[in-house]
């Protein structure tokens, strides 16, 4: 009996689980157009994205790591094209989202070539399962979730809502339910990518399940606000302290008031039970919001000076290259470095060194955790989102409107990790090739090249890849001091083919105007150069 039970239970495990990829599955559907991501055809039930039609696995061919594909399928291609534009901004929009605690959406691209158009998204891969299977493998073993553990939790779903919230327009998730939280092994929490709600009024199929209908707020689906994740974010806050409420939709009963009200009352701690009850009060204007909820006395803390300082050095140490070895940190921080020194009037100072301050815990683990969005900064110094992008002139319209004065482009959100320049004479012409390798925060490569002069200032044309949207204005001094002290090598005569990124230094101010770089964004194993000529031509950066 018991091997015919093992036997049933191997044939009902996917071929993931069993650790065996099929051929059929491993087989390549479909490519994106920039080659970097390989749509395979074993499909994926984590249905993080509200209103798709599919999600398939993926390979992202530059990290080497598996993706979601999700597509979009319109039944029309005019209910596409009327609303083409307002999706293709929401959606430039949504690719600029960086928080630990959201499923990352990395990029976006429309089919239209079909009758039915698409549009497909790539977003992070959650392999670990969803915050709904956690709970139900906890509950075998436990009856209540540790209330440490749920105040963990809270705050890094509250840290990510309050960080939608906060863009402007605020953007609301609207499908906020258990199925849709992941966490990881380490108590990384992260909510499911966010899916415009303009595409589900217009998408092949897009419909409600039955089971998380008490997720959703009681003004759905007349009035779309914050407060209505709010409600949803409640509804999972009780269903995480009780691990489960009673006449779950999952046994085929709707969820009434009267079940949750019953779970409310089964919880011990009243904190627990004043935080949930106020995020399910009925009125959305009642109910307070993700950075309210953060105060609230079960949730606010007094941010420990270990925890302060390891925000800091995590947003100190974002633009440290990786390629810093151990040898070069134990010569910062090796167990001789002085940290503290204590001077007296009347005797000599006393010093403590590294080798000096007891450690009780693996440091690393901690930053580590810090790094991952595990313990968020609630207090102060939240994350912040990205100013709104407007959509940019498109490279057909910006060839067919000339204008004198050229308009700038996108706003470039990203950091320059990474930067490497190279300055060399041009063939058969008295003009200088100059060549600026990027990498930006989000592990993209911008490759930069143009025509320049000895006469060009390196100012001016740090000013113009700002202008034109190619670099961050916080990353133009470093720019502008790399180009400066590659030119002044290449003019000298020396024999440096190309400098890496080196401490800043003030350059004099612009003195004439400089050639624009025009620019191509690839994925790391596909870069190329887009070679331009000195003129001004303001084009649309596709990264």
């Amino acid at each position: 009996m018991s091997g015919s039970h093992m036997n049933s239970e191997q044939e009902h495990k996917s071929p993931r689980e069993s650790g065996e990829d099929s051929e059929d599955e491993s087989e390549i559907l479909e490519e994106s157009p920039c080659g970097r991501w390989l749509k395979r055809r074993e499909e994926v039930e984590q249905r993080d994205v509200p209103g798709i039609d599919c999600a398939y696995l993926a390979m992202d061919t530059e990290e080497g790591v598996e993706v979601v594909w999700n597509e979009v399928q319109f039944s029309e291609r005019k209910n596409f094209k009327n609303q083409e534009e307002k999706i293709q901004l929401i959606f430039e929009n949504l690719t600029q989202l960086e928080h630990p605690n959201i499923v990352k959406f990395h990029r976006y691209w429309t089919d239209t070539h079909n009758d039915k158009p698409r549009v497909i998204f790539i977003t992070e891969y959650m392999s670990s399962g969803s915050l709904k299977q956690f709970l139900k493998r906890t509950k075998r073993n436990v009856r209540r979730l540790p209330l440490p553990a749920w105040r963990r939790w809270c705050t890094q779903i509250l840290s990510a809502l309050s960080y939608l919230h906060s863009c402007s327009p605020p953007i609301i998730h609207g499908n906020l339910t258990c199925d849709t939280i992941f966490i990881q092994h380490n108590g990384l929490v992260k909510i499911g990518s966010v899916a415009p709600d303009s595409i589900n009024h217009h998408v092949k199929t897009c419909q409600d399940d039955f089971k998380n209908m008490h997720f959703i707020a009681p003004e759905h689906p007349s009035t779309m606000g914050p407060p209505m994740d709010i409600y949803s974010f409640g509804m999972c806050a009780l269903e995480m302290a009780a691990l489960e409420i009673v006449g779950n939709g999952d046994s085929g009963n709707k969820v009434t008031e009267e079940n949750i009200k019953k779970t409310i009352d089964s919880l011990e701690d009243e904190q627990q039970k004043d935080f949930i009850k106020k995020c399910l009060q009925k009125s959305p204007n009642d109910r307070p919001t993700a950075k309210e909820l953060l105060f609230h006395p079960l949730l606010f803390e007094v941010h420990s000076l270990k925890l302060l300082a390891a925000h800091c050095l995590v947003k100190r140490s974002a633009n440290i290259s990786e390629t810093i070895t151990d040898e070069l940190m134990q010569r910062w921080y090796g167990p001789d470095m002085i940290v503290a020194e204590i001077r007296r009037k009347n005797g000599p100072p006393v010093q403590m060194k590294m080798s000096d301050v007891p450690v009780t815990e693996k440091l690393e683990k901690f930053v580590e955790d810090v790094k991952n969005g595990i313990y968020p900064l609630t207090a102060f110094g939240a994350k912040q989102p990205p100013p709104a992008r407007s959509r940019a002139i498109s490279p057909e319209m910006a060839e067919s409107v000339k204008s004198v004065t050229p308009e700038p482009m996108d706003v470039e959100n990203r950091k320059i990790v990474n930067m490497m320049c190279d300055i060399k004479p041009k063939e058969e012409s008295c003009d200088l090739l100059l060549t600026i390798v990027l990498r930006m925060d989000d592990k993209m490569n911008r490759h930069l090249t143009s025509c320049i002069t000895q006469t060009d200032s390196p100012k001016a044309l740090a000013q113009e890849l700002v202008h034109y949207g190619f670099i961050n204005e916080d990353d133009r001094d470093k720019i502008a001091t790399l180009i400066g002290e590659t030119l002044k090598d290449c003019c000298s005569g020396r024999s440096s083919p190309s400098r890496i990124f080196q401490p800043l230094s003030h350059l004099p101010p612009p003195t004439q105007p400089a050639a624009a770089l025009v620019n191509a964004t690839l994925p790391l194993a596909a870069t190329a150069v887009v070679n331009s000529t000195p003129t001004q031509v303001p084009m649309h950066s596709t990264s």
